[in-house]
C-alpha cells in the first residue's frame, strides 16, 4: 500500500508534523489489509472457544470520543515537538475457560520490602532538538505491537491489533522483567473468530528502549519467554471468565503489580460496550499468577460490583510505595472515560483482602478503613485509563491519563492522595486525530526520561512514547 499524505489543512495548522507524520505501509485496521495479506497464516487450525461478542470488530465503547478512524497514521521515530508546559486552561473536557479460584492469603503475612526502581537512560538515537526557549518534550519511539513493530507480533504471536499495554515490574530478583498486559486482541481475519482474545501478555527485559519495548521470543511453558502461548505462533488469553456475570463481552486488564513472588492484575468484566468512551462493567476483580504470568486465577473475594462505593474502583492503577512508605496504593475510576479518580491503600502482602484497604477521604483528611463509599475524588474527572509512579527526578508522585479532550496529560503531587497539581500537556488529541488513549508508564523509567505505552485507535495498536521532563 502506498503511504497516504496528511491533509493540506493539517499541514497548514501544524507544519512541524508534515515532516514527521505520514502513513506507514499498513492498514489502519489491525487484522485486515496489509496485516492479513502480507503475513503468513500459521495458526489456521487453532480454535478459540467462545471468542466473545466482538469477535468481528473492535469494542465500540473503547473508541475515544471524536476519534477519526481514517486519520493518517504516524511515521514512528519522528519528533512531535510539543513543548511540555502546564495547561493554561482548567482540565479540558473529554478460549473462555473456567478460571482457577485461589484462596486469599493469611492476613498476618509479612510485608515485603519495596523493590528499588532502576532508571532507564535516554535512547541512543538522534532526535530533533526542541526549539530554543522551548522545554524538552515528547517523541514517538516505535510500535510495540502490530504490522510495523520490530517485535513481529503478527508472525510470532498472531497479534495484528490490540490496545492498552499496561506495564509493571515483576519484582523477581532472579529474572527482573517488565510484564505488559493488553486488552481485546485480534489475530488473522481469515481464521474463524479472527483469533479474538480478551487479553494477552508480553514480557520484556529491555533497558534501552531505543526502538520500542523489545519483546523476546515466546516458548511453550517458559515463564520468562516473550509471551505465554497456546502453541508456537499464537499468544494465549491469560485471564478467563469465572462465570460471575450472565452477560460478559470482555475481560480487560487495567493495572498490574508484582510482589512476594506473585503477579497481581486488576481487570474489569465488561457487560456492554456502549457509546464512544462509555462502557458498563459487571465488576472489577484481582487475578493472581505465581509463575510470572503463565497461568492466572481469580480471587473471588476481590470482586467489586459497581455499587456501595465500588463503582469508583472499576478501573485501576497501582502505585508502588515511595521512599519510606510501606503501603501499596490503588487508584480507581468508574467504568468509561468520564469519572474522577479515587485512591485506596493496603499493605502489599494483603492486596487480595479488600477488608484491609483504607480509602482516602478529603473531608476528614484521613484514611478510612474498609469502606469504599468513604473515598472522595483526588483528581477531578474526566480521568481515563491512568497510570501512576513515584518519579525519582521530580521527587514527586506522577500520574498520566487522558482527559475530556482525549489529550494525554500528567499531574504531580507530594503524596499519593495529593494535592495534585494542574494538568500538563504531553500529547494533544489533534496531533493524533486517530484517537490516543491509555498512557501506561514503563516502571523502570522513573527519572527525567519517562517512557510509556500509548494506544492509537485508528491503528488499533500500541506505540512507545518518550517524554523528557523539564
Amino acid at each position: 500500500m502506498s503511504p497516504k499524505p496528511l491533509s493540506w489543512l493539517a499541514c497548514v495548522l501544524v507544519p512541524v508534523l508534515c515532516a514527521g507524520l505520514t502513513a506507514p505501509p499498513a492498514s489502519a485496521e489491525g487484522c485486515e489489509g496489509y496485516a492479513a495479506e502480507a503475513q503468513p497464516l500459521p495458526n489456521q487450525n487453532v480454535e478459540i472457544p467462545n471468542p466473545g461478542k466482538f469477535a468481528f470488530g473492535r469494542p465500540t465503547g473503547h473508541k475515544p470520543t471524536g476519534a477519526n478512524d481514517k486519520a493518517p497514521l504516524p511515521n514512528i521515530g519522528q519528533m512531535l515537538a510539543r513543548a511540555l508546559t502546564p495547561s493554561a486552561q482548567a482540565p479540558s473536557a473529554q478460549t473462555q475457560k473456567q478460571a482457577a479460584v485461589v484462596p486469599v492469603p493469611a492476613p498476618n503475612a509479612t510485608v515485603p520490602a519495596p523493590v528499588a526502581a532502576q532508571p532507564i537512560p535516554a535512547p541512543a538515537v538522534a532526535v530533533a532538538p526542541a526549539p530554543a526557549g522551548v522545554a524538552p518534550g515528547t517523541s514517538v519511539v516505535g510500535w510495540v505491537t502490530g504490522p510495523d513493530s520490530p517485535n513481529k507480533t503478527i508472525q510470532n504471536l498472531a497479534v495484528t491489533g490490540t490496545d492498552l499495554g499496561i506495564m509493571w515490574d515483576n519484582g523477581d530478583p532472579a529474572n527482573d522483567q517488565v510484564l505488559m498486559a493488553f486488552g481485546d486482541t485480534k489475530g488473522f481475519c481469515q481464521i474463524p473468530g479472527k483469533q479474538w482474545r480478551y487479553n494477552v501478555l508480553m514480557r520484556s527485559s529491555d533497558r534501552t528502549l531505543a526502538n520500542t519495548v523489545a519483546v523476546g521470543d515466546a516458548a511453550m511453558g517458559n515463564r520468562y519467554s516473550g509471551s505465554p502461548i497456546w502453541r508456537p505462533g499464537i499468544a494465549k488469553q491469560i485471564v478467563n471468565s469465572i462465570n460471575a456475570a450472565p452477560e460478559e463481552t470482555g475481560i480487560i486488564p487495567t493495572a498490574g503489580v508484582g510482589y512476594g513472588g506473585k503477579q497481581f492484575m486488576n481487570f474489569m468484566s465488561i457487560k456492554t460496550w456502549d457509546n464512544d468512551g462509555q462502557w458498563t462493567t459487571n465488576y472489577s476483580a484481582l487475578a493472581v499468577s505465581s509463575d510470572n504470568g503463565e497461568s492466572w486465577g481469580v480471587y473471588p473475594g476481590t470482586i467489586r460490583k459497581p455499587e456501595a462505593g465500588n463503582q469508583n474502583f472499576q478501573m485501576g492503577a497501582f502505585l508502588r510505595p515511595g521512599p519510606g512508605d510501606l503501603y501499596l496504593y490503588s487508584y480507581g475510576t468508574p467504568s468509561g472515560r468520564s469519572g474522577s479518580a479515587y485512591v485506596a491503600r493496603v499493605a502489599p502482602a494483603l492486596v487480595p483482602d479488600l477488608t484491609k484497604y483504607e480509602y482516602w477521604n478529603s473531608d476528614t483528611n484521613s484514611w478510612v478503613p474498609g469502606n469504599p463509599a468513604a473515598a472522595t475524588p483526588v483528581i477531578p474527572g474526566p480521568v481515563s485509563e491512568m497510570s501512576a509512579q513515584f518519579n525519582t527526578y521530580l521527587k514527586q508522585y506522577l500520574v498520566m491519563y487522558t482527559n475530556r479532550s482525549n489529550d494525554v496529560v500528567m499531574r504531580t503531587a507530594p503524596a499519593p492522595q495529593g494535592p495534585w497539581g494542574p494538568e500538563q500537556m504531553l500529547v494533544s488529541s489533534w496531533q493524533f486525530p486517530g484517537g490516543v488513549y491509555g498512557p501506561f508508564m514503563h516502571p523502570w523509567s522513573t527519572g527525567k526520561d519517562v517512557y510509556y505505552n500509548l494506544s492509537l485507535w485508528s491503528a488499533y495498536n500500541v506505540m512507545l512514547m518518550h517524554t523528557v521532563l523539564p
